[in-house]
């Protein structure tokens, strides 16, 4: 296919993916991107001098295929990731625990941590082994699974409150971006299998050092544009049509052979032409579900852990991004991630200040005596679909039925919910949809299977941060 035109629309992961893709399979490939920076969802931005990610953003040891596209982008050494999971706990009154894994076999892994988790009682830890035995032979591409909620699941084998807010809704909503009542039991299910219950070390949790544009936007940029990718920026696209020939706001206007459509649902539906066969109501149907961060400066440390969640508390997920923000001076800085939070959206800045501050403070004790020097928020309406039963039968694939049109983004269907390692999935396989209607042997990704992630293969490394020990 070497000389074949292909156009990426969209400069999320999930473009930056299809677009090496095809790149390296001898394309010439124009990647357009509306705005003045790659990166997609997962970006950051600057904040009366600090250096903001929009939100805390972090992935797994078994997220191989976004670890190996940083490898890829030559960003591996701005992220790390823990030796071994290890999940600080924090409830109101200070009183603190850990999920953390030892060197067993999953899912004995965390049995021992899970026998000293004050959060769930004695009486409660059987029942609780022997839901997750029976989560873990779940079919999970079985249609009937994905149409019932997880906590209809989880009723049906006697998980009671603690159990749910102290293990399975503290794993759920951060990955699925919603609460274990309107999840898709099979969505949730895939978290916990690939995730918890597989291999011991799928769940070690990975986490950026440096601001997310340095290795979204700035490394991928550097990466594309070695490959021969010419990457236009602020290149809004207009039109497309079934002859694959694509206008956008900057002047370019080409014909090509093949493009793929890597932007969010309801902006990918406005584009695409009648012929490709993607149904109009699409975005409606998978809906929106949203993430609201929190950003809090404090005139000292507060924190000595790089990030905890909360139990018995509305605070979830707590990070220290004093280092990656460049804040000077001893103060701290925490991003507080909320997510599924439409009940926090609409609230004003002050109304969360009130809030959420005092919560904090029943979490950290160090907390109580410090002074908030700096408190904004920033929210993303949109952050993910809503993986709720049912619906997975409207994530399309990346085929449409015009030839050489492909679609990819975490809203297709990938098997994962809404993540980075979704994102950069759909680009793998959007662009072997391509260059195999170009008449070039599929890109098979080396011949790996996307569908359950390798742990064998290489992944970013673990020496910068370790967590735990």
């Amino acid at each position: 296919m070497t000389g074949a035109r292909v156009v990426v629309i969209g400069g999320g992961l999930a473009g930056i993916a299809a677009a090496l893709d095809c790149a390296d399979a001898g394309a010439q490939v124009t990647l357009l991107e509306a705005r003045g920076r790659l990166g997609g969802a997962a970006y950051s931005f600057e904040r009366d001098g600090l250096r903001v990610d929009n939100g805390q953003h972090v992935f797994l040891r078994c997220c191989v295929e976004y670890q190996a596209l940083l490898a890829r982008i030559g960003a591996s050494d701005l992220v790390s990731i823990q030796e071994r999971l290890d999940v600080p706990v924090v409830a109101p009154g200070g009183r603190r625990s850990r999920l953390r894994r030892n060197a067993l076999p999953a899912p004995l892994h965390l049995a021992w941590s899970l026998l000293r988790y004050p959060f769930v009682g004695p009486r409660e830890l059987l029942s609780l082994a022997l839901a997750m035995q029976s989560l873990s032979r779940l079919d999970v591409e079985d249609p009937v699974n994905d149409e019932r909620s997880f906590a209809s699941w989880l009723a049906e084998h006697r998980q009671h409150r603690p159990a749910v807010e102290a293990v399975w809704d503290l794993i759920v909503r951060p990955t699925v971006n919603l609460g274990v009542e309107e999840a898709s039991l099979a969505q949730a299910a895939q978290v916990f299998q690939i995730g918890l219950l597989t291999d011991a070390r799928a769940g070690d949790i990975g986490w950026a050092r440096a601001p997310l544009s340095e290795l979204h936007d700035r490394a991928a940029r550097v990466a594309l544009e070695r490959a021969g990718v010419e990457v236009r920026l602020r290149s809004t696209v207009r039109s497309l049509d079934a002859s694959l020939t694509v206008v956008a706001s900057d002047g370019f206007s080409e014909c090509a052979d093949a493009v793929v459509m890597a932007l969010p649902p309801r902006q990918a539906v406005s584009l695409l032409p009648p012929e490709a066969g993607v149904d109009a109501g699409l975005a409606d149907k998978l809906g929106t579900s949203s993430i609201v961060n929190l950003h809090i400066v404090y005139d000292r440390r507060v924190l000595d852990e790089p990030f905890f969640a909360g139990i018995g508390t509305p605070v979830q997920w707590v990070f220290d991004r004093t280092e990656s923000s460049g804040l000077p001076g001893g103060g701290q800085y925490l991003a507080v991630s909320l997510s599924a939070a439409d009940g926090e959206l609409h609230a004003t800045s002050q109304e969360l200040r009130d809030r959420y501050v005092p919560l904090i403070a029943e979490l950290l004790p160090a907390a109580r005596d410090a002074v908030v020097e700096r408190f904004f928020v920033s929210r993303e309406h949109a952050a993910t679909f809503r993986a709720a039963p049912g619906a997975r039968a409207h994530r399309p694939g990346p085929r449409t039925a015009v030839p050489g049109l492909a679609l990819a983004g975490t809203y297709t269907d990938t098997g994962w919910p809404a993540t980075m390692e979704s994102a950069v999935r759909s680009g793998h396989v959007a662009a072997a949809v391509v260059i195999e209607s170009l008449g070039h042997d599929s890109l098979a990704r080396g011949g790996r299977d996307l569908g359950q992630p390798n742990l064998a293969a290489p992944v970013a490394p673990a020496d910068s941060v370790v967590v735990g020990s």
